[in-house]
């Protein structure tokens, strides 16, 4: 079922994003050659509980830390480790916090000091697929005008969708109804009304978009082992438009 969120439902999400700024803020100057997984990890669990807001990864359905952090061809759900970053790695990290029991989600993807022009352009491509997506927003339009769009823009640049993993609304809950696919036609799926807040996350692979679980139980995969990126946004619906709670998208 899908719930539209009260203003001051939107408050308390507005608030728990504004941790994952700060969370961003901080881990992103942290990524740097021989720095681990783990490092990153401990500097987000840190931010979060110095602002008084809640972790909403660790535990949740036994997933043992703060951020999903994921390397290279890994898409989502990297568990943090002692694995050192080296020159030319792109890393995502994913996180979520909530603030009075109401969430906000969002993750970026980053270089590992200087990557090649092919890994920049996945990982610019990500974030410019949600931002095109957003462009597609009109009132009254569905959420595969988004999908169609956020699909569209990838394909243009010669990458391809994660398939397997969607977006999603977000409330009380890290995950709540509708799905939110990168993929689709306009016209199709819920329609978006003001109160409706979303967690958009692309997922854009260098090859084909085909993945799979590690025998950790969590991290993901590209079957083919290229590279992939994830750019995820909390966005709020209004009469108006859209806000981002979580920082890039305007």
């Amino acid at each position: 079922m899908i719930t539209l969120k009260s203003k001051r439902e939107i408050e308390l999400m507005t608030r728990a994003g504004a941790v994952l700024k700060q969370v961003f803020e901080n881990v992103k100057p942290a990524v740097t050659v021989g720095v681990t997984t783990r490092d990153l990890d401990k500097i987000a669990e840190e931010t979060i509980l110095n602002a008084g807001a809640e972790i909403a990864f660790k535990g949740y359905r036994g997933f043992p830390a703060t951020c999903c952090i994921s390397v290279n061809e890994e898409v989502v759900h990297g568990i943090p480790s002692d694995r050192k970053l080296c020159e030319g790695d792109l890393v995502s990290v994913d996180v979520g916090a909530s603030v009075e029991g109401y969430f906000s989600d969002a993750a970026r993807t980053w270089p590992v000091g200087k990557i090649d022009k092919q890994r920049k352009h996945l990982m610019d491509t990500a974030r410019d697929s949600l931002k095109a997506g957003l462009s597609a927003y009109k009132p009254g339009c569905r959420i595969g005008d988004l999908s169609a769009a956020i699909e569209q823009l990838i394909k243009s640049r010669g990458f391809e969708v994660v398939r397997e993993y969607v977006g999603h609304g977000i409330g009380k809950k890290i995950h709540e109804d509708p799905q939110v696919p990168n993929y689709g036609k306009s016209g199709y799926g819920p329609r978006i009304e003001p109160g409706l807040v979303l967690a958009i996350e692309p997922m854009v692979t260098e090859g084909h978009y085909a993945v799979e679980t590690l025998k950790d139980g969590w991290t993901v995969v590209t079957k083919d082992r290229k590279w992939a990126s994830h750019h995820e946004e909390t966005i709020v619906f209004t009469e108006k438009g859209f806000i981002c709670l979580t920082g890039e998208i305007s």
